[in-house]
């Protein structure tokens, strides 16, 4: 007989499918298993239609033209293929990038990839709050600036930053946007239009549906954008992304945003209840905690703490009651604290001692309890072994 599973609080790193979305997706991993790419039968005929809805049902979710999508297998992808697509596509017009301390791997990672290859980078600093401001974005640019990457929300924090603003500035200068709205997608109101942004990326895998599929959207402009590819090998997705299309991913997908997007205000009003619940409960008996983030601009799900006075390794070595992190789960794997939480200005010590908490749909008030006694109980009984005293 297996243990019980742990309750379930870091949907900031996936979350599971749900079971409608899995029956969107049956027909085309069974008898529908067409190439979408095959023009001369109707085994291919099926899955380019099924492909051609999922545009037309994203775009109308997040605002955007169905030709505008280009299908990838995931954020991480997306984020490579919007910034490095800019910055090999236009380099003869300019090799500067201006991006954010606190954005993804997925993104800062691309830009230390041009560094090396000769192009300069200006990684703007943020507030205490994880915000950076659309003056000093500004500020940043460049005769020769080509692409500001700023995230929609923090994926550690929760952080909601003013990329509408954002964009705008930069559009008065010419220079492009690229957006990274992964945790933002069916949590907050995403909307291409509104935000004024160029390039978008977002995954399946954060919003109820399949791992291994993700979205790059790229604007409509005239001339039109046309972006470097990472890959070569074919000329799908207009020749952005070369590969077999991933049909029962991409109807997943869609099914998932359609869902997301029905459910969002309930669920939004639902857990940012919840996540003050479980925020009150823990200060409220213990002090010595950092709440991360902006108290107004964030996520409703997210909740980030550091305890003071505990070792990181131990605190979540001894929280076996709740599935949780310490932090974004594509950095989990190195020994380093957090650089969004050193980006606010915490110490090491105290961003290695940091919870990350993000609550979903079947995140239950009883799971909040749970957890919040969890941590009361292993953060004092971790303090009482240091002999640990409020300053």
């Amino acid at each position: 007989m297996q243990p019980a599973l742990p309750i379930y609080l870091d949907h900031n790193a996936t979350t599971p499918l749900d079971a409608r979305v899995l029956e969107a997706m049956l027909p085309y991993l069974t008898e529908h298993f067409g190439n979408a790419a095959s023009r001369t039968h109707p085994y291919g005929w099926l899955a380019a239609r099924a492909v051609e809805r999922a545009r037309q049902r994203i775009g109308v979710g997040i605002g955007a033209e169905p030709d505008e999508l280009v299908f990838t297998s995931g954020a991480t992808e997306s984020c490579n293929a919007a910034i490095k697509g800019v910055a090999w596509s236009l380099a003869g017009r300019g090799r500067h990038l201006v991006t954010c301390a606190t954005e993804h791997r997925a993104v800062l990672d691309p830009h230390r990839r041009l560094e090396r290859e000769g192009w300069e980078v200006t990684v703007l600093p943020v507030d205490g709050y994880g915000r950076v401001t659309p003056e000093a974005v500004e500020e940043a640019l460049r005769p020769d600036t080509v692409l500001v990457s700023i995230m929609l929300a923090n994926n550690e924090i929760g952080t909601l930053q003013p990329v509408a603003p954002i964009a705008a500035r930069c559009r008065a200068h010419g220079v492009l946007v690229h957006c990274d709205a992964t945790q933002a997608v069916g949590k907050v109101r995403v909307d291409i239009r509104e935000l004024g942004v160029d390039l978008l990326s977002f995954s399946g895998h954060k919003l109820y549906g399949p791992k291994g599929v993700g979205v790059l959207v790229v604007r409509r402009r005239t001339p039109r954008l046309r972006l470097a590819p990472l890959l070569d090998g074919g000329g799908h997705e207009e020749g952005l992304r070369p590969g077999t299309l991933n049909v029962p991913g991409i109807v997943g997908l869609a099914r998932a945003l359609e869902l997301s997007e029905e459910l969002r205000e309930v669920e939004a009003r639902r857990q940012a209840a919840l996540r003050d619940r479980l925020r009150e409960r823990i200060l409220s008996e213990l002090a010595g905690v950092v709440d991360n983030g902006h108290p107004t601009e964030r996520l409703p799900n997210t909740l980030n703490l550091s305890f003071e006075g505990v070792d990181g390794g131990a605190l979540l070595l001894g929280l076996g009651e709740i599935g949780v992190s310490s932090g974004s789960a594509c950095s989990s794997a190195q020994a380093a604290p957090s650089h969004v939480l050193l980006a606010l200005g915490r110490s090491r010590r105290l961003a290695s001692a940091s919870l990350r908490f993000s609550l979903g749909r079947g995140t239950s008030a009883a799971d909040v309890d749970t957890a919040a006694a969890s941590v009361v109980r292993v953060v004092s009984t971790l303090r009482s072994q240091s002999r640990w005293q409020p300053a």
